[in-house]
């Protein structure tokens, strides 16, 4: 009668562990579901779909490029060596020494947008025998030519540069290379380390004398800045860099500039769209006056810790939803397995008692 007494408990804890493992089994894997599909909504609410309905006309470059210049409304002027046709809005020839910019006249009063930045850069120079490049600009001033890419210095907001001419021997960065700088007026673009000192991040990218279409995609939103890149023909961007903890007003304007200087090359512009990215704001947010924001970006280092980088590239954005999601799996994956563990062990101990009964 012991031993049965002893079965019947045994057997009776050892329906209990399998249904204790089999719940926490259950809870584990949902919690998982639950995690997991949470990341993948966020990351896919945080890409622009590019419908038309997100699309700022007034603020966009598009062919036959109706409004620039001399029309009776004109969105947009240009000045310099900039040439417009049917087809393109050339920046510069291929020739030496020339500047030329094309400038948006309405203020950008988006909190969150997407600039997609359809462009070609062609000539007849060989391998590093060719320059300067392009700055794509949000900026409070415009129409103002200098160095920087045919764009003056000390600017206030943001510059996007694509670098075609290495002026650094020593830098073991491959160009053509495209990087972004954050000024608030009191910086100066570096063009003897190619801007290293001031630089955000960026990336190399083979862009020059392609047969295909080539692409540049600037997203900020929520203080973070996010630039991606479609160059190799495939219809799919590729990120070139992400960072967080960027400030940048309202009411600045987007423009295109590009130089040529002992070296030269055609520097194109096809088209710039901006679109408005739907994010909500907290009340706090909202109610703020979003043009009176200095630009800034905070980051874990200083940009000059960059100079001594060969790459470049430093990010000190928090992580992202699908790194937040690797991790999340991990972790979950970790505690399945030492519960199961547990649970086998647990039964074992009570197979073991089991025998001295």
């Amino acid at each position: 009668m012991a031993f049965e007494k002893s079965s019947i408990a045994v057997m009776s804890g050892l329906r209990g562990v399998r249904s204790w493992k089999t719940e926490t089994f259950c809870r584990f894997f949902s919690l998982f579901l639950l995690l997991g599909c949470l990341p993948v909504s966020l990351v896919q609410a945080d890409i622009t779909d590019g419908n038309t309905e997100h699309l700022k006309r007034e603020h966009s470059l598009i062919k036959p490029y109706q409004g620039v210049g001399t029309s009776s409304t004109p969105l947009w002027d240009f000045g310099g060596s900039t040439l417009l046709t049917s087809q393109y809005v050339r920046l510069t020839p291929d020739e030496r020494s020339k500047q030329g910019s094309i400038w948006n006249r309405v203020p950008c009063f988006l909190k969150d947008w997407e600039l997609h930045v359809q462009f070609k850069i062609h000539g007849s120079g060989r391998k590093n025998l060719h320059g300067d490049g392009i700055g794509i600009w949000y900026t409070k001033e415009k129409l103002q030519p200098g160095p920087v890419f045919g764009s003056k210095d000390n600017f206030l907001g943001l510059a996007i540069f694509i670098d075609t001419y290495p002026n650094d021997e020593s830098s073991e960065r491959s160009f053509p290379y495209i990087s972004a700088m954050i000024n608030n007026g009191s910086l100066v673009y570096d063009h003897g380390k190619d801007g290293r000192p001031t630089e955000l991040g960026g990336c190399s990218a083979e862009v020059r004398n392609k047969d295909h279409d080539t692409y540049l995609a600037v997203r900020y939103s929520k203080g973070r800045l996010t630039v991606m890149i479609d160059v190799e023909d495939r219809n799919e961007w590729k990120e070139c860099f992400d960072v967080s903890g960027v400030r940048l007003p309202t009411g600045y304007l987007f423009g295109s500039s590009a130089a040529t200087g002992d070296l030269a090359d055609n520097h194109d512009i096809l088209s710039m769209k901006v679109y408005q990215l739907m994010v909500e704001h907290t009340p706090e947010e909202d109610s703020m006056d979003w043009t009176k924001i200095e630009p800034s970006v905070s980051l874990l280092k200083s940009p000059k810790d960059n100079i001594d980088d060969p790459t470049g590239n430093f990010r000190s954005a928090p992580l992202t939803g699908w790194k937040v999601f690797l991790l999340l799996l991990c972790a979950l994956l970790g505690i399945i397995v030492c519960a199961v563990v547990g649970a086998v062990v647990f039964q074992k101990r009570q197979e073991r008692n089991k025998r001295f009964y």
